[in-house]
C-alpha cells in the first residue's frame, strides 16, 4: 500500500517542453529558473520526488514545492513571484537578450560591452543595464587571468605538499622558499603630495629607476618567521648562499623540508651537489604552473603591498634596506598563514574548473 501525499501528475504540452529544454540548457539564464526547469522535466519523464532531488543535489521539499507551483500555473510557476512596486517597465525578454548578448557576443571593434553601448543596443538605460549585470554577476569590465598545471606528477605533489602543511613531521622545519626577482628602485619624478583629510596620497607616474635587486627569502610555515637575503643577482651561485643562511640559521638537529618551484637555478648541478652533501634537507617540488601553492608566494605579495608598491627609493642599496627593514618588522610579530583545504578539496576544485574549461572550448 502506497503512504504519503500524492504527487501531482505532471502532463507537458509540446510548447512547455520546449520552453523548459530551453531554459534547462541555456547557462546564460538565472541558475534558479534552469534548476526549476529540471526539475519539472524530470518529473514529467516519471521520475518520483526523492530521486530528482538525489540528481540534482537539492532537498525533496524543493521538488515538492515547483511541481506544485508547475501543475498549478504552468510555465508562470516556475518565475519568482511579483512583489510590490511600480510596474516593470523591461520584460523578461528583454532581460533575457541583455544577459545572453553580454555573455555570447562582443560589439563590433571592441573586447567587451560597455553599460553605454549595451543600452543603446538593447534600447534600455544604461542605469538598466547596471542593475541586469548586477544582478546576474555580469562584470565585462573584469578579467582575471588562470593557468591550470600541466605537470604528469600533479597530484602526487599536490598531496605531498599539502601533507607538509596540514601535518608536518615532529623536530622538522617546513620552508616555503623562493626568489622575487628584479625589484626596481624607483623614485617618482615629481615629490608625492602626502595624504590630507578628505583627500588620498598622490603620486606622478612617471618615475627614475635607480636599479634592481632580487629578495630570496624562506617562510617558516609553522612560526611565519622569514629569512630573507637580497643579491643584485638570482643565479644559482646566490640561491647557494641563500641555503648557506638557511643552514646557520636553523640549528642541525633539526630536519628541513624544503618547498621550491622548478626554476633552474633550484636544480643546478652545483645545487644538487650542495644537497647531497646535506643529508637533513628534503626537497619537495610544486607542480609546473603550481607556484600558488608556495606559501612565500603569499608573503611576497604582502611585502609588495606594504613596502615596495608605494615605496620612493633613490638607490638599490636604499630599497634593500627597506626590503630588511620589513623582514624585521615581521619577524618581530610573526603570523603563520592558515592552510584550510585538503589535497582532496584541491584536486576536486581542479578537476571542476578543467572540466568546465573543456566543455567551454569543445567543438561543437
Amino acid at each position: 500500500m502506497r503512504t504519503g501525499r500524492p504527487k501531482a501528475e505532471l502532463v507537458l504540452s509540446e510548447e512547455e517542453r520546449a520552453a523548459l529544454e530551453r531554459y534547462a540548457r541555456r547557462g546564460t539564464l538565472a541558475q534558479q529558473l534552469g534548476l526549476r526547469a529540471r526539475i519539472v522535466l524530470r518529473g514529467a519523464a516519471g521520475l518520483d520526488n526523492k530521486t530528482v532531488a538525489h540528481e540534482l543535489g537539492i532537498w525533496p521539499v524543493t521538488v515538492g514545492k515547483w511541481r506544485q507551483r508547475f501543475v498549478a500555473q504552468r510555465l508562470d510557476g516556475l518565475l519568482d513571484e511579483p512583489r510590490p512596486g511600480t510596474p516593470r517597465k523591461i520584460s523578461d525578454e528583454q532581460v533575457e537578450q541583455v544577459v545572453i548578448r553580454t555573455l555570447e557576443t562582443t560589439p563590433k571593434g571592441a573586447t567587451h560591452w560597455s553599460t553605454r553601448e549595451m543600452a543603446k543596443r538593447a534600447g534600455i538605460s544604461r542605469m538598466a543595464v547596471s542593475r541586469i549585470w548586477r544582478a546576474f554577476g555580469l562584470r565585462p569590465h573584469r578579467s582575471e587571468s588562470f593557468k591550470l598545471s600541466t605537470d604528469p606528477q600533479l597530484v602526487e605533489k599536490v598531496r605531498d605538499i599539502v601533507g607538509l602543511y596540514l601535518n608536518p613531521p615532529d623536530r622538522a622545519l617546513v620552508l616555503c622558499a623562493d626568489e622575487k626577482s628584479q625589484i626596481q628602485a624607483l623614485n617618482r619624478m615629481q615629490p608625492i603630495l602626502p595624504m590630507r583629510p578628505g583627500q588620498t596620497e598622490r603620486r606622478t607616474p612617471d618615475y627614475f629607476r635607480y636599479g634592481t635587486t632580487s629578495l630570496f627569502a624562506a617562510l617558516d610555515v609553522k612560526t611565519g618567521t622569514v629569512i630573507g637575503q637580497c643579491h643584485r643577482r638570482h643565479r644559482s651561485l646566490e640561491f647557494r648562499k641563500f641555503l648557506d643562511a638557511i643552514d646557520q640559521a636553523v640549528p642541525q638537529e633539526f630536519e628541513i623540508h624544503l618547498i621550491i618551484d622548478n626554476y633552474s637555478t633550484h636544480k643546478s648541478a652545483m645545487i644538487r651537489n650542495w644537497l647531497a652533501k646535506r643529508p637533513r634537507y628534503h626537497v619537495h617540488f610544486t607542480p609546473t604552473g603550481g607556484s600558488w601553492l608556495n606559501q612565500v608566494e603569499r608573503w611576497f605579495a604582502l611585502l609588495t603591498q606594504r613596502a615596495i608598491k608605494r615605496g620612493s627609493h633613490t638607490s638599490i642599496i636604499q630599497l634593500e634596506r627597506a626590503i630588511r627593514e620589513f623582514i624585521d618588522a615581521h619577524n618581530q610579530e610573526p603570523k603563520p598563514f592558515i592552510w584550510r583545504k585538503s589535497a582532496d578539496d584541491i584536486l576536486a576544485s581542479i578537476a571542476r574548473f578543467a572540466d568546465r574549461t573543456n566543455k567551454i572550448h569543445a567543438p561543437n
